[in-house]
């Protein structure tokens, strides 16, 4: 079987011949390449190049461009400014302006939100305004590039926008002014919250009429912001209702929940999603494999091994033992991967010796 059948045998529940193996090493070959800092066997490969070295399959193709292109109609007007510190996105509208200002990490390829748009109270209107005006369409252009650029090296998949809540909190306001927001203007957020909802509908029509089957909710799940009790209020409702809607047009989603999960186990799995992506295990994450595995049950993990220990501190030996268990307690609804990604500094050598171990595993 290719890495592309594997795949879709493995969202389908049908047999495979063996585990994929999803590194994700994008930002490790960006980094290293930058700093002239990759090993010397890579030094004149390309990335897929590297990928097919390895024996692993691509999750996502970010040189085939956005799949989804946003645009603003009517008296709506956006502007982007880069720079090598910084990107500034300008909304200008009959209501008002927005500015969202992004810190470029070192070497340019990460950045981080330092300025939110929605800075009090009365900018939520001036968001609403904008949302009401955006325009979302897919590019088949893009999906055409990235289905050549991946071959049966993998499926075509992208993130779609972060739900309203998660907007909320790490888009638009940031947590700690979003939930004193939502203490003191409680009717106002809840709102806001509503019209996020409801301009998504037609982002997730063309997600749902579009030709890739496959879609990540990009939410980067944390309890300590998303306590059980916001969880279960604001994303698991929304979380249900597109779920129902991408399986009633065949899609598969899964789910990017990253951060520490212990108190949100319990309810993980009730929105239906066909896989988690990153749920990080110990010793970065919080939970057990044997916890995780008890609160998903037969839903497919994606990745599994904590990215720390591809660093130099943590011995091939032990690495070793964790890819064994995880294979052990999850195959065959896996798709093995770092959680969530090869940190630059990580051992390429490490990499390979995944790519072994899962070559010779036997799967159930």
């Amino acid at each position: 079987m290719t890495n592309r059948e594997r795949i879709m045998a493995t969202f389908k529940r049908e047999k495979i011949d063996r585990i994929v193996w999803q590194p994700r090493i994008e930002h490790w070959y960006n980094v290293n390449r930058s700093r002239g800092t990759l090993p010397e066997e890579y030094k004149n490969m390309g990335l897929i190049e590297i990928y097919d070295d390895l024996d692993a399959s691509i999750r996502y193709t970010h040189d085939a461009g956005p799949y989804l292109k946003i645009s603003y109609y009517g008296d709506v007007r956006a502007k982007e400014e880069w720079s090598s510190n910084e990107i500034i996105i300008k909304w200008m509208t009959p209501q008002g302006e927005l500015i969202q200002r992004y810190k470029r990490a070192e070497f340019g390829f990460s950045c981080y939100l330092v300025e939110y748009p929605v800075k009090r109270i009365e900018d939520i209107k001036v968001m609403e305004y904008i949302l009401r005006h955006k325009r979302v369409e897919f590019d088949y252009k893009v999906y055409e590039k990235a289905k050549k650029i991946l071959g049966d090296r993998g499926v075509v998949q992208f993130w779609v926008e972060r739900s309203p809540f998660q907007r909320l909190i790490l888009d638009y306001m940031g947590f700690e002014n979003a939930i004193y927001a939502l203490h003191d203007y409680p009717d106002r957020i809840k709102r806001f919250l509503r019209v996020i909802e409801e301009t998504d509908n037609s982002l997730y029509e063309v997600i749902a009429d579009c030709s890739c089957k496959f879609q990540n909710f990009g939410e980067n799940i944390d309890s300590n912001l998303d306590s059980p009790h916001l969880y279960n209020e604001y994303l698991l409702p929304y979380y249900k209702k597109r779920v129902k809607q991408l399986h009633q047009r065949h899609k598969f989603c899964h789910i990017h929940m990253d951060g520490l999960l212990k108190t949100l186990l319990p309810y993980i799995n009730e929105a239906g999603f066909d896989g988690i992506e990153a749920a990080t295990p110990l010793p970065q994450g919080d939970v057990s494999l044997e916890e995780l595995k008890g609160a998903m049950g037969n839903t497919i993990l994606l990745d599994g091994i904590p990215a720390i220990l591809f660093l130099s501190h943590y011995s091939y030996k032990e690495l070793e033992n964790f890819i064994l268990k995880v294979l052990e307690i999850f195959s065959p609804n896996l798709i093995m991967g770092v959680s969530d990604e090869l940190p630059p500094d990580g051992d390429i050598k490490k990499v390979k010796l995944v790519s072994e171990i899962v070559g010779s595993f036997k799967v159930k």
